[in-house]
């Protein structure tokens, strides 16, 4: 199967930096029923910084605000994944170079069924071209 490369939003919102504190965001995701494709957490000047890519914005912004949950506005990731295979990532991040696009920060991982997928990011100026590069859809 040929990877897939989609041009996605996501929303971000920062914690605190404790046990249990993404556990605690998830949980009301997981509660309002909210999919998520992705999620990604890394450390920030302010905590901890959550990302989420919804598979549905609009039950995932309702869940947020129910919860009080302050978002940020919809920011662009791209989503990818495909069959596992030596240099694949070497092939995705290939085309951004050749097209002169510098990624921000990727991320992918493999799985036991032969299948890997990650996220990529882009400066926002350049997120037409890295569509167009990637073939993303």
């Amino acid at each position: 199967m040929p990877d897939t490369i989609r041009r996605v939003d996501y929303y971000y919102t920062t914690t605190a930096d404790k046990p249990g504190a993404g556990a605690r965001v998830l949980g009301v995701f997981r509660d309002a029923g909210v999919n998520l494709l992705a999620f990604h957490a890394f450390p920030s000047a302010r905590g901890t910084q959550l990302d989420f890519v919804p598979a549905s914005a609009t039950a995932f912004l309702a869940a947020a605000q129910a919860a009080k949950i302050k978002l940020s506005k919809p920011k662009t990731v791209f989503l990818f994944e495909g069959d596992d295979r030596i240099g694949a990532m070497a092939a995705i991040l290939g085309r951004l170079a050749a097209a002169k696009i510098n990624v921000t920060a990727s991320e992918a991982v493999c799985t036991s069924g032969g299948r890997f997928a990650g996220l990529l990011w882009v400066k926002p100026k350049d997120g037409a071209k890295a569509t167009q590069a990637l073939g993303a859809f």
